[in-house]
């Protein structure tokens, strides 16, 4: 009787086995990528992200798992434009010798303004401007055809589907914005993520941090963000997923704004639950939020 149970569990463990041996396996260096990934290889993949929800790209540090994990895969897809810097040293220490895609090829980076230390480096944020995530797509879509040609036409389908998706989430987040008028479409954030999405759609971030939540603002820069703040009546005030909200609790206190206006999805998805779980939701979330935080300005 024990036999007659355990055997078709046995049978049914190994055919899910056999299933996930069919994927394609893919690392992505973080989960928003990860998201793109999933999203034009369908069932046809397993996709692992190295730097999970709610994680911070910018100062993760690799494990051994990590080295395992990549070692398993076919594909590695990474952003490039300077933003993972420890991944060739993962990369040596892994001795990784597969497929490896740069999904920001092909993307014209802008270059960084606002914190003197970051000025004139190239912005690897790119993910927050919809049409340049439509290369992206395009990107993985070619990677993932020439790793698993049998499966081409079914990758190119769903990298089109998500194209068309790409496109009315644009022109959404262009209405939205139109609402706003341009004068109030400033908004202070906690690290310079958002160039790209600020220069698409017509809005101003200040952040007291640069590019790198790894470093710090200085008393000068806040200062002097706090000033503009107060002179151009900012109260659109926002902390994100990835930072440490106490500095900009000072700058909302000092300025009369308000950082209860909701939480900004920046470099990384939220979990499962969270209004950020794939990168749909995550525009979509960012853009009403600050949408709603903006008028109050």
């Amino acid at each position: 009787m024990k036999f007659s149970i355990i055997l078709p569990a046995l049978l049914a463990s190994l055919g899910l086995a056999a299933q996930a041996a069919d994927k394609l396996p893919v690392v992505a260096s973080f989960s928003i990528l990860g998201d793109l990934v999933q999203q034009v290889g369908g069932d046809k993949v397993a996709v692992r992200s190295l730097v999970g929800p709610d994680g911070d790209a910018h100062v993760y540090q690799p494990s051994p798992q990590d080295g395992k994990i990549l070692v398993g895969a076919r594909l590695l897809v990474v952003n490039g434009i300077g933003y993972e810097g420890w991944m060739d040293r993962l990369i040596r220490a892994s001795q990784y010798k597969a497929a490896r895609l740069v999904a920001s090829d092909k993307i014209t980076a802008q270059k960084m303004g606002g914190d003197p230390a970051a000025r004139g480096k190239l912005d690897p944020h790119a993910w927050q401007d919809p049409a340049r995530v439509r290369q992206y797509v395009s990107n993985i879509a070619a990677s993932l055809v020439s790793a698993d040609p049998a499966n081409a036409d079914y990758y190119r389908q769903r990298a089109d589907n998500y194209n068309n998706e790409l496109f009315a989430l644009e022109k959404w987040a262009a209405e939205q914005v139109a609402g706003i008028a341009p004068a109030k479409r400033r908004v202070i954030t906690s690290h310079d993520a958002f160039g790209y999405l600020g220069r698409r759609f017509g809005i101003q971030f200040l952040a007291p941090q640069g590019m790198n939540t790894e470093a710090e603002a200085s008393a000068r820069e806040v200062g002097k963000l706090i000033r503009q703040a107060k002179q151009q009546g900012i109260k659109a005030v926002f902390v994100e997923n990835i930072s440490n909200p106490k500095l900009l609790e000072q700058i909302s206190r000092e300025t009369g704004g308000r950082i209860n206006q909701g939480k900004l999805f920046s470099d990384a998805l939220s979990g499962p639950d969270g209004p950020a779980a794939s990168y749909l939701a995550m525009m979509r979330h960012n853009i009403g939020t600050l949408v709603a935080g903006m008028k109050q300005n």
